[in-house]
């Protein structure tokens, strides 16, 4: 069974499903994060929605790229969560199947080209605590605990 974080969903509520790929990307002792900055402010690990056709990894290559402008080198496996959300972006409620991987930067390419997208760069300790949903927050800290 796969974790859920966040709230359940509301009953009643039609939800499509969303899956996608999301990397926690150690760097020099810090993490490389995506900041989305509308509508309001969200720090994320980098990622998003796997498109028709194309495979997890694909995306999350293609995410990495276009949301913080680096490529990425032997991305691993951590699992998945599950949450439920409403994505104003695309005007959905969403179930949303978040992939998580660990991967390591290898080069600054270009900066980001996601629209209201930003790089930022945290200490881990930084990032657990501004980092927007649950998920992200519990892939990281399990990440820093195996580390320690």
């Amino acid at each position: 069974m796969m974790r859920r974080v966040g709230e359940p969903p509301i009953p009643g509520k039609t939800y499509t499903s969303r899956p996608g790929s999301y990397a926690i990307l150690p760097l020099k002792g810090r993490f490389l994060m995506t900041a989305q900055l509308r509508p309001h402010v969200d720090i994320q690990l980098p990622g998003g929605g796997i498109d028709p056709g194309e495979s997890p990894l694909q995306t999350l290559h293609r995410e990495v790229m276009e949301e913080i402008g680096w490529t990425i080198a032997r991305p691993r496996r951590l699992g998945a969560f599950r949450r439920y959300v409403y994505m104003p972006e695309y005007n959905i409620w969403a179930e949303k199947i978040c992939h998580v991987y660990v991967a390591h930067p290898v080069r600054h390419i270009a900066p980001p080209i996601e629209p209201d997208h930003a790089t930022v760069v945290l200490s881990g300790e930084e990032a657990v605590s501004v980092l927007g949903n649950d998920g992200d927050r519990h892939f990281l800290e399990r990440f820093l605990a195996a580390r320690s």
